[in-house]
């Protein structure tokens, strides 16, 4: 028998009561700093963009003065090991630990948990709380503009709350995994940095040609676009007519692909316009200027729909040669000059037919295709290389987590 197994047989061997977050712990909104008052330097402040997954990210911070509030801002202070919840935007539901003898203060749509240490343990909370994110930013209402409200948190949340001596048991050892899980981390994430950087070297330099005898053309005189047809994710369903959607050229495909990650209607595929085996799929809006050309090569034996923020480049050149070559910087200084700016940024078929690629025979373009197609394995491909010993720590930690967190309910 475990250690725990020993202290539930001791305290709890009739069951764990369940209750409602609001009723072991308090919960502290953000204070309403005024965007206009930011400073570059001053007392820092987290936001919901600082709130990751185990972590609160404090690389990315903005500022306040003192001397603009006349409030009481003590209550908002956050200090090493409290836990926190982003309430709203892309980073809705996750909770972060804070680990740093700093002071910080707590800006709007992020929250605090404060519980009551004569029940609830701090760290067992925020254990558990990771088990959860998920169904937060379901309750947050999901979709592009998730908002989670305090009092559905505190109500619709509940946690099981063995005595004291068994949820320190639980945190002295999940608190021993993470470290050590962290330290394995940090090991591999200086390798996989090291390598991206070594891969992004080999490809800009086999792909600028420099001092070789290459014919340079731009795009538009080698191949043609095609731009994609609109269609929203309200459109997509489980299985169907494969397609591409612009935001997931960011979030999903990388330098090729032979299965799409979403689907439409057949009925609705009719309409819409394709990419066929062998083309490329170029995206072309985006939050940034940044976000702006990256492609992808489509490698499917079926045709695949592409969104109206796509083009689609047909040529008889390598697909995945051009797409390595949008994702250097020599391609990307090129285009930058044809994109317009607003609220979401983009460039035109006419842009980017402007941009020059070497073209160098097939037989090296599937040369360098076969040298970067090994780097690109190690860093980028998840299921092999280094992030997958990243991505199995993580797992580890996880299965442990939901062993050690799971209790029997105490019968009424």
């Amino acid at each position: 028998m475990s250690k725990i197994d020993e202290l539930i047989a001791q305290y709890c061997p009739h069951g764990v009561e369940y209750k409602e977050l609001g009723d072991v712990c308090n919960f502290r909104n953000g204070f309403a700093f005024k965007s206009s008052k930011f400073k570059v330097k001053g007392q820092p402040i987290l936001r919901i963009g600082n709130i990751q997954n185990r972590n609160v990210d404090i690389s990315n911070l903005i500022y306040f003065d003192t001397n603009d509030y006349s409030e009481n801002l003590k209550p908002f202070q956050v200090l090493n090991g409290d836990v926190l919840v982003a309430m709203s935007g892309a980073t809705t539901g996750k909770i972060g630990r804070l680990n740093s003898k700093e002071v910080f203060y707590l800006n709007q749509r992020v929250g605090k948990f404060e519980p009551n240490k004569e029940l609830l343990q701090n760290n067992f909370l925020y254990h558990y709380l990771l088990t959860r994110s998920e169904e937060l930013y379901v309750l947050a209402g999901g979709g592009a503009q998730p908002n989670l409200s305090s009092t559905v948190l505190m109500r619709r949340i509940t946690i099981p709350i063995p005595p004291l001596p068994v949820q320190e048991a639980i945190v002295e050892i999940l608190d021993k995994f993470t470290a050590l899980e962290a330290e394995l981390e940090a090991e591999l994430e200086a390798e996989l940095e090291a390598r991206t950087r070594q891969y992004e070297f080999y490809r800009n330099e086999l792909l600028s040609f420099e001092g070789k005898d290459v014919e340079w053309k731009t795009l538009g005189d080698i191949g043609e676009f095609t731009r994609g047809k609109r269609f929203v994710r309200t459109d997509m369903v489980e299985s169907g007519f494969p397609c591409i959607h612009y935001g997931e050229m960011y979030t999903h495909y990388n330098i090729y692909a032979t299965e799409s990650k979403s689907f439409i209607k057949e009925e609705l595929a009719e309409k819409l316009r394709k990419a066929k085996k062998g083309d490329v799929v170029i995206v072309a809006a985006g939050e940034t200027i940044e976000d702006i050309g990256k492609a992808t090569a489509w490698l499917g034996e079926s045709e695949v729909v592409t969104h109206d923020a796509c083009f689609t480049f047909s040529s008889p050149l390598n697909p995945k040669f051009v797409a390595y070559f949008s994702r250097t910087k020599l391609f990307h200084n090129q285009i930058k000059r044809y994109i317009s700016s607003g609220k979401i940024s983009a460039i035109n078929s006419k842009g980017l037919a402007q941009a020059k690629i070497p073209v160098p025979s097939i037989e090296e373009q599937n040369r360098i295709v076969a040298i970067l197609d090994k780097f690109d394995a190690l860093v980028n491909d998840i299921s092999t290389g280094l992030p997958a010993e990243i991505k199995a720590r993580r797992e580890q930690y996880e299965y442990y987590r939901g062993k050690l967190l799971s209790f029997e309910p105490k019968s009424a």
